[in-house]
């Protein structure tokens, strides 16, 4: 299974001593009196103001028990460790690398650019970096409210393919912001010509942001974030996003078009109570020439097949003022819906609740899903899983 994956299996344990378990270590890191204060910065050697190297880390852990008719299986696994390299070398120049390993696959570089930031208005990054996308895209496994958000068909670079991996691709982004308005335009190289696109089209990617209350504070202003715990008071905001490359789907000697367009709205406000509320929900089609389900004529070749259909997601969660222990409680619910084109559609349902400790920096989840839907946007196996993770960064 790997370095970082293990396959439990409990022959003489049953589930309920499992779970309890679970619950039992979830007590722990509730109670351990010393968590909160971790140090959780990342390492700064700074010379001056616009001369500096930071380096972190982020790490996301998980043990899992699914039940479904083919697979009654548990495990532990580490599906997310990477490591943050950024530093600055001039007034307008700095630079970021990040890596990524995760069950149990080989270190690899996911980001590696440029940063020419000359101010709000207008920025320039080279290299390989996140092609702009909708907002669970752009929010990232770190970021994001729910502990299993992509259930969602993908954008091309999101599949580890030869479109790209995790949502990166090599190209240029020009970004910025003005006013209430924040606005991502990008060229890419997207789908690799081995695989039909032999005149090498760009992959193109833009995405439009209006803030209605106070602007998102996300890095940059080019990440987005599922939550921001009520730090930054009352925020909606709503985006489009649209991607097209020109035989971006199909086989190396049958090639399609691939184009997508995704709409998204964010909500958080914070209560007289100091509660905060987030809402999210988005929609996203996809048209696709090859597919999963309709794939080029001759299958001896290898097809980078996509979705073709659109797909519906709905988060809601709350934020308990009150402090248990060293954190807070931040229950949540998230519906996704995919129906393909060419396919039946599925649905997956997630309750949770999350144990902020110290923001997106340190926290523990808990949550339960049931359903169908996965990130290829097919139906899938019909299965329920508990899961129990902690996920800690340090920058």
């Amino acid at each position: 299974m790997g370095l970082f994956k293990a396959k439990l299996e409990f022959p003489l344990i049953t589930k309920k001593l499992y779970f309890s378990s679970l619950f039992i270590l979830l007590f722990l890191f509730m109670s351990f009196p010393t968590f909160a204060s971790l140090p959780l910065k990342g390492l700064m050697l700074k010379t001056n103001d616009t001369m500096w190297l930071s380096l972190g880390g982020g790490l996301r852990f998980q043990a899992t028990s699914r039940d479904s008719d083919t697979d009654d299986s548990s495990e532990f696994t580490i599906n997310s460790m990477r490591l943050y390299i950024s530093g600055q070398l001039h007034d307008y120049l700095k630079f970021n690398i990040n890596t990524e390993k995760y069950e149990g696959d080989s270190m690899m570089i996911i980001d590696a650019l440029l940063k020419f930031e000359f101010n709000s208005s207008a920025n320039l990054w080279l290299g390989r970096t996140l092609v702009p996308s909708d907002r669970p895209g752009l929010n990232g496994p770190y970021s994001g409210l729910t502990w299993n958000q992509y259930r969602q068909p993908l954008f091309s670079a999101d599949y580890d393919g030869p479109a790209g991996q995790l949502g990166r691709s090599e190209g240029a982004v020009f970004w910025g912001t003005k006013e209430r308005f924040q606005y991502l335009l990008g060229v890419f190289e997207g789908l690799e010509n081995d695989y039909g696109n032999t005149a090498n089209h760009f992959l193109y990617a833009g995405r439009l942001a209006y803030n209605f209350l106070n602007i998102e504070p996300q890095p940059g202003h080019y990440y987005t974030s599922g939550t921001y715990y009520g730090s930054q008071g009352n925020i909606l905001t709503a985006a489009i996003t649209l991607q097209s490359q020109n035989d971006g789907t199909g086989s190396k000697s049958e090639s399609g078009d691939f184009s997508g367009y995704a709409f998204d709205v964010f909500s958080e406000r914070v209560l007289l109570n100091k509660g905060v509320i987030n809402f999210e929900a988005g929609y996203k089609e996809i048209e696709s020439d090859f597919t999963f389900a309709r794939r080029p004529q001759d299958e001896t070749e290898k097809c980078f097949c996509l979705f073709d259909g659109d797909s519906f997601y709905v988060t809601a969660g709350y934020l308990i003022p009150e402090i248990i222990g060293i954190g807070k409680l931040q229950p949540y619910f998230r519906h996704t819906k995919n129906s393909p084109a060419d396919g039946k559609n599925s649905d997956t349902s997630e309750w949770g609740t999350n144990y902020v400790l110290a923001g997106s920096k340190a926290n523990i989840n808990l949550n339960y899903t049931h359903g169908d839907a996965n990130a290829s946007g097919y139906a899938g196996e019909r299965k329920s899983n508990v899961t129990l993770g902690l996920q800690l960064q340090f920058y």
